[in-house]
This record gives structure tokens, C-alpha cells and sequence, in this order.
């Protein structure tokens, strides 16, 4: 039985599609280590261009967002606990630039890290932790929305 062009290209498609899954899930294990879009391709033996167009392609976004939004996610929860300095917080979840760090917590999230520490140490108390995640979650593949300025 000869095989159409067809059977190949969605058999291609299929393991493109497994390997991407093992970037994401990789980048959902590994957030904190250093990770770089030519380290993620290598593991799965595809060029970094590559993985990029066909990362945003079925995903929405780049790997790198993709890897900054979890890092943002876990910095609001430890930054809810409210233990952790900004600083340590940034570091903690693999940030090497506490300035990188901040702008993109902000352009997610709608406000500094000190703002959000200060605002939500105490926000989730009490509630279940799958709560708490869904209801904090930050926005993804668009900046937080920004208030209508007042026409006073």
C-alpha cells in the first residue's frame, strides 16, 4: 500500500504538533532555569526560526512569551504570599533582569510587582488554591486593559 502525499503531510503535521507540546511542556517545567528559544529547538532538533512560526502558529504566541507568562503567573502567586521581595521574587522564577521583569509584569498584570504585592497580599486568604489560580491568572496575548481616560 503506497502511502498519498496526503497520509505524510498530516503524519508530518502530527509530529511537529508532539514536539511542540513537549517545548511547552518543557518551558512549563523548566520556567525558572535559563531557557532560550535556540535550547528549546535543540531539544527537539528543529531550528529556532522554525520552532518560533510554528510555536505562535499553535499556540498564539512566541515560546518566549510563552515562558514569560509563566513566569509572571508564578511570581503573582509569590508575590501573594508576600514573603519574597520583588528582587527574590524576580530571581526565584528565572528572571535575570529585575527591570525585563517588572515591564512585562506590568504590561500583563495592569501594575508594578510592588503594586500587585501590596494589593493582592491578602486578596486570596482563604480561598482554594484552584480558585485563587483562575481568578489571577494573567491576561494572555494582549496587554492588561488599560482604564477609558475621564472626560472631566
Amino acid at each position: 500500500m503506497q502511502m498519498t502525499s496526503k497520509t505524510t503531510d498530516a503524519q508530518t503535521h502530527l509530529r511537529e504538533l508532539a514536539k511542540l507540546r513537549r517545548v511547552r511542556d518543557r518551558i512549563d517545567r523548566e520556567y525558572a532555569q535559563p531557557l532560550d528559544v535556540e535550547a528549546l529547538a535543540r531539544g527537539v532538533n528543529m531550528s529556532a526560526g522554525h520552532l518560533s512560526r510554528q510555536f505562535r502558529l499553535a499556540y498564539g504566541e512566541s515560546p518566549y512569551s510563552y515562558l514569560m507568562t509563566r513566569r509572571i503567573e508564578r511570581a503573582m502567586a509569590l508575590l501573594r504570599r508576600g514573603d519574597l521581595s520583588v528582587t527574590d521574587v524576580c530571581f526565584e522564577v528565572g528572571c535575570s533582569s529585575l527591570g525585563t521583569f517588572s515591564t512585562r509584569f506590568t504590561e500583563l498584570v495592569g501594575m508594578s510587582p510592588s503594586a500587585y504585592r501590596r494589593q493582592q497580599a491578602q486578596a486570596t486568604e482563604g480561598m482554594p488554591s484552584c480558585v485563587s489560580k483562575q481568578i489571577t491568572r494573567p491576561i494572555r496575548n494582549r496587554e492588561a486593559p488599560v482604564p477609558e481616560p475621564s472626560l472631566e
